[in-house]
C-alpha cells in the first residue's frame, strides 16, 4: 500500500510539472518596454504587462524573429485585454521552444525587442 501511495504522489508531481508555468512581467512606458531583452529556457509562460504612464491603451505581441506579420503572431501571447495607464493584464499560457522571438506593442508603438529561448 505504501508503494501505491508513493506512485500516486510521483504521478501527481509529474503532471503538475507538465503544466507548470512561469510569469514574465514586462512594463511599457511611452514608446518602449523597459525590458529590452528577455532570455528564457524552453517551457510554459504567462506574459504580464503593465502600462506605466502611456496615456492610451497598450497591448503585447510575440512572434518568431523575422515573422512579425499578424498571421505569425503567437495568439496565446496576446493580452486578454488592452490596458490603460496603471493597468496590468496577462496572456494565456504560451509554450516556447528554443529559438529567437520578438515582442512589441503595435498600439504604443514600440520597437521590436528580442526574446531568446535557449
Amino acid at each position: 500500500m505504501k508503494k501505491f501511495f508513493s506512485s500516486i504522489v510521483i504521478v501527481f508531481a509529474f503532471v503538475a510539472s507538465l503544466s507548470a508555468q512561469e510569469k514574465v512581467s514586462l512594463k511599457q512606458t511611452e514608446g518602449e518596454f523597459t525590458q529590452k531583452e528577455v532570455r528564457l529556457t524552453p517551457g510554459n509562460y504567462i506574459f504580464e504587462v503593465t502600462n506605466e504612464g502611456v496615456d492610451h491603451k497598450v497591448g503585447f505581441v510575440l512572434a518568431p524573429k523575422g515573422k512579425t506579420e499578424q498571421k505569425h503572431h503567437i495568439k496565446n501571447a496576446y493580452l486578454q485585454k488592452t490596458i490603460a495607464n496603471g493597468e496590468t493584464a496577462t496572456s494565456k499560457e504560451v509554450t516556447l521552444k528554443k529559438g529567437e522571438y520578438v515582442y512589441f506593442c503595435p498600439l504604443n508603438p514600440t520597437p521590436e525587442y528580442t526574446l531568446i529561448v535557449e
